[in-house]
């Protein structure tokens, strides 16, 4: 299979490297040209734009920032209409697309709004080409190992179709719904991510200024139903203030917690116990904690109470 894989940043340059690795043709594309560097000496054919990675692939996976600079992509290979613009054939003739009559399919991977997301789908399936949405959950070591958890929404069929590359990420993709219920699921799970950071923050610090052994602490933990495994994945980087290195950023946790936000309020339901916790990421911004690991979360609750003011 040949894939055209837009956006080579932690989770996109990981999935790159898994497809080479199992044999698959790959055609990068990243803005920032240096970020390819890695997969063009691992095999992966690197584009100058990605029009070009389109038009070598059949299969296009998006792995972007967030809705708006996936769709702006999009766009420039010919796979969305822009406005004003002719289609022809399956692809846009009034921009740089590929226009060579030959639909692909887009396997959008980045985590954004799922309004943004069934948008996308009309615009792409109105110039002849297919659209799954494909989430996952896990972050580099899990990309490169296979073993991502993949969600996918949209058409039964498509999803059949797809199955033997998705399966090269995870070994059981899963089929959610319509386009839009995979990406609030993994919004619901990314929300689980940033609640369970924030409250193990807060108990971690309030025992350990107590003067309880932090084992102590943990044991009764561990042994209770209140415990969750991601307590001890992050608990030696809060003991050491350590968090670089990440394989998911503060600034990710920040976005896809917002994210969730407004797909909760559009849902009706009540978000006012998280927006606090919303309140607190946003104090990262345009800081150092923005690049580092999420559960950097742990400074923020420290001081808190100079925040709260």
């Amino acid at each position: 299979m040949s894939v055209a894989l837009l956006g080579t940043g932690l989770l996109g340059s990981a999935i790159g490297q898994r497809l080479l690795e199992q044999g698959e043709s790959v055609n990068a594309w990243n803005r920032h040209r240096e970020r390819m560097r890695p997969l063009a000496a691992l095999g992966a054919t690197t584009c100058a734009d990605p029009a070009t990675a389109v038009l070598a692939s059949d299969w296009v996976i998006t792995v972007l920032s967030d809705g708006a600079v996936t769709r702006s992509v999009l766009e420039r290979c010919g796979l969305v209409g822009r406005p004003g613009a002719q289609a022809s054939g399956g692809m846009e003739t009034g921009g740089t697309g590929t226009g060579d009559g030959h639909g692909r399919v887009v396997l959008q991977m980045g985590t954004i709004a799922p309004s943004e997301s069934r948008e996308l789908a009309v615009a792409i399936t109105g110039t002849g080409n297919a659209y799954l949405e494909v989430p996952v959950l896990g972050s580099r070591p899990e990309a490169l190992a296979g073993t991502l958890q993949v969600m996918a929404a949209g058409p039964e069929a498509l999803f059949q179709e797809a199955l033997p590359l998705l399966r090269l990420l995870g070994a059981e993709p899963q089929l959610l719904g319509p386009v839009g219920s995979a990406l609030e699921t993994k919004l619901a799970l990314n929300q689980l991510i940033a609640s369970l950071t924030h409250a193990f923050s807060l108990s971690l610090h309030l025992v350990r200024r107590s003067g309880v052994e932090v084992e102590r602490f943990m044991d009764l933990l561990r042994a209770s139903a209140l415990y969750a495994p991601t307590f001890d994945k992050k608990l030696k980087r809060m003991l050491e203030d350590e968090y670089s290195d990440p394989n998911f950023p503060t600034a990710h946790l920040r976005k896809d917690l917002e994210l969730f936000l407004a797909a909760a309020r559009a849902r009706g339901l009540g978000t006012s116990g998280l927006e606090g916790l919303a309140q607190l990421l946003a104090a990262a911004a345009g800081t150092e904690l923005d690049g580092l690991d999420y559960s950097a979360l742990h400074r923020l609750t420290a001081r808190g109470e100079a925040m709260d003011r």
